[in-house]
């Protein structure tokens, strides 16, 4: 069996900024920002090539790395209900050396 050849996956520019909804700003991120890494929140459905090509042509960087994370929604109760907030999916994006986003502008 022969291994199947992938196409460089490139999103459409619609799809490039609905990849990328907003920054995370905490105090780990803000850490993790001082060796290259940032942090967005990005669709359930985004894949790791996909975020790496929005990230790279929106902002203009060079991206080594993307890990990902989904954050499960917490079950909580409102009077007698029982509700669950959503599920949330999380991007952690290490940038080539040289390279930086800064995501702190304009708070």
């Amino acid at each position: 069996m022969s291994a199947k050849i992938r196409k460089p996956v490139m999103p459409t520019q619609e799809r490039m900024y609905d990849i990328v909804r907003h920054p995370i700003i905490t105090e780990k991120s803000t850490n993790a920002s001082e060796h290259g890494q940032v942090f967005f929140e990005v669709p359930l459905n985004a894949s790791k090539p996909e975020i790496k090509a929005a990230i790279e042509n929106l902002f203009s960087v060079k991206v080594t790395a993307v890990n990902t994370s989904v954050l499960k929604g917490k079950t909580k109760r409102f009077r007698q209900q029982l509700g669950r907030r959503v599920d949330r999916k999380k991007a952690m994006v290490t940038l080539a050396e040289g390279s930086n986003i800064d995501v702190t502008t304009g708070i």
